[in-house]
């Protein structure tokens, strides 16, 4: 399955930014790439129909040039972390883009950006495809299927309004198996009293064939509350 197609931002077109461009413009995303040096662009090749913006992918007229106030999601995947950060920062609290990840060095940052609500992926082991799970968890590939195809385990976006509840609750609601939780860069196994917190990410068991309506219930909230 493949969501709907969206506007995405990335700032920084190093190796990483440049082939999660590509990839995401091959799923039918529109696509800008923000860069401070313009040599950079040669990395998306002639092929490549999205928009070049050089500039400081933290400035606010940068990022309106790339499309942001029309992005549905924004990376920061520059070489530094303190870029990274206020670009990923200024995305969320200036123009309100949800899907919004930063690529992070030091995992003692990392932490903290998590608890400030920004999805952090660690350069160890660190996959374009793991990017696009965050900036568009309904687009990506799960990441583990059954050999028939009936059941995939994903990780799927969550309501704010689930914060606060219980594992349990989520689970009856939606009627998925939670297999694990993100927090803080950490994988942990919840049981059904663990309490969702603010940066969780969810990666949870389901049926295939029940794909969009558990993606509609994480949406919708408690009790089908919304925001």
């Amino acid at each position: 399955m493949r969501g709907r197609a969206v506007h995405i931002v990335i700032m920084g077109c190093g190796r990483v930014g440049a082939a999660l461009a590509q990839n995401l413009e091959q799923q039918g995303h529109t696509v800008a790439v923000i860069d401070q040096d313009p040599t950079a662009f040669r990395r998306l090749g002639s092929g490549f129909g999205g928009r070049r913006v050089s500039g400081v992918g933290f400035d606010q007229d940068t990022l309106r040039d790339a499309g942001i106030e029309d992005a549905g999601a924004f990376a920061a995947v520059s070489s530094g972390d303190n870029s990274n950060i206020i670009a990923a920062r200024v995305a969320r609290e200036m123009f309100g883009i949800e899907n919004v990840a930063a690529r992070i060095y030091d995992p003692k940052r990392a932490e903290v950006y998590q608890r400030l609500g920004i999805p952090t992926v660690a350069t160890v082991r660190w996959t374009a495809d793991q990017m696009m799970r965050r900036l568009l968890p309904s687009g990506a590939e799960p990441l583990w299927r059954d050999p028939s195809g009936g059941v995939q385990l994903a990780e799927v976006h969550t309501a704010e309004s689930w914060i606060g509840h219980k594992i349990s609750t989520l689970q009856e609601e939606t009627g998925v198996r939670v297999a694990f939780l993100t927090r803080l860069g950490e994988a942990m196994l919840p049981t059904s009293q663990t309490v969702l917190q603010e940066g969780d990410l969810v990666h949870v068991m389901m049926r295939t064939d029940d794909i969009e309506k558990v993606e509609a219930a994480f949406a919708e909230g408690p009790d089908g509350g919304g925001h």
